[in-house]
């Protein structure tokens, strides 16, 4: 008789009856030190100490105005418009995000595929690595709504089944990043500890989150107490700049009521030694546009 396969061991609980913080038991860099790569040793001692690093001029700016290009192309054109993959702005009825956008455009696929980026993740996963999750992020001026509060390890553990903290995002700056146009915050260090969320996870909740976060949003008393133990950091910078921060990092973005666009693409890299298995805290896992499995 064989036996049915075990289910591992769920590290980081989240979405039960009440909040609950639990300190991180996953490296924050997974390769030994003077593994070869594109960080200096002291940008991923920052990234372990931090939880994120900024690289100045990760593409050059010629290509930056080859990605606008395509950015440009992507949210004028009815066809992307029409998929499920582009998430239109509730307010303005203009396009949100574009997911899948390494397999959408080739210009992103090349970006993806880049060295100078799948490198860098190798070098802080410690393992070879595939894309978990791509999209643009457009926040045009005049009113575009920001993203609350919260750890994309949450949601990709309770929703995808990412059973480890071996996942690594890259917000790579199309437009200039400044404080008033709605660009990146972060809580330095608040990568080490694990906020399990409250509440239920409702079936299909990607088609209201991706939106409008509801589930697996700290409470305000987490909130503040991550922000006076951590503090926050703006993410500003011109374009072909780029951050790259740890999964379990608390970050999030206001509005953008400034004349002044920002966009940026992500591209979120997981290690093949950390593949998903079934939801932790969810009916059903998300769409594979949003989700990939290799």
């Amino acid at each position: 008789m064989v036996s049915a396969p075990t289910r591992p061991v769920d590290l980081y609980p989240t979405r039960g009856p009440k909040e609950e913080l639990i300190g991180r038991k996953d490296p924050v860099v997974w390769s030994e030190p003077g593994t070869p790569g594109p960080f200096w040793a002291r940008e991923l001692e920052e990234y372990d100490r931090d939880g994120f690093v900024t690289v100045d001029e990760l593409v050059t700016p010629d290509e930056v105005d080859e990605l606008r290009a395509e950015l440009d192309r992507l949210v004028t054109d009815p066809a992307v418009r029409a998929d499920e993959r582009a998430i239109v702005e509730p307010r303005s009825q203009e396009i949100r995000s574009v997911f899948e956008v390494h397999r959408i455009s080739e210009v992103f696929g090349r970006l993806a595929q880049d060295p100078r980026v799948v490198g860098r993740a190798r070098q802080i996963l410690g393992s070879d690595v595939y894309i978990h999750q791509s999209r643009v992020n457009v926040k045009p001026g005049f009113g575009a709504s920001g993203f609350y509060w919260h750890s994309d390890f949450e949601t990709w553990h309770a929703e995808d089944g990412l059973p480890q903290m071996r996942t690594v995002s890259v917000s790579i700056a199309l437009t200039p990043n400044h404080t008033t146009n709605g660009s990146l915050m972060i809580m330095p260090g608040s990568h080490r500890t694990f906020l399990g969320c409250a509440g239920e996870t409702p079936r299909d909740n990607y088609k209201r989150s991706l939106q409008m976060q509801d589930a697996g949003t700290p409470s305000n008393e987490a909130l503040t107490t991550f922000a006076e133990a951590c503090g926050i950091r703006h993410f500003t910078g011109p374009a072909g700049s780029a951050t790259w921060f740890d999964c379990n990092a608390l970050h999030g973005s206001g509005d953008n009521i400034t004349p002044y666009p920002r966009s940026n693409v992500f591209l979120v890299f997981n290690s093949v030694e950390n593949l998903p298995e079934a939801p932790f805290a969810a009916p059903v896992r998300r769409p594979s546009f949003i989700a990939a499995r290799p």
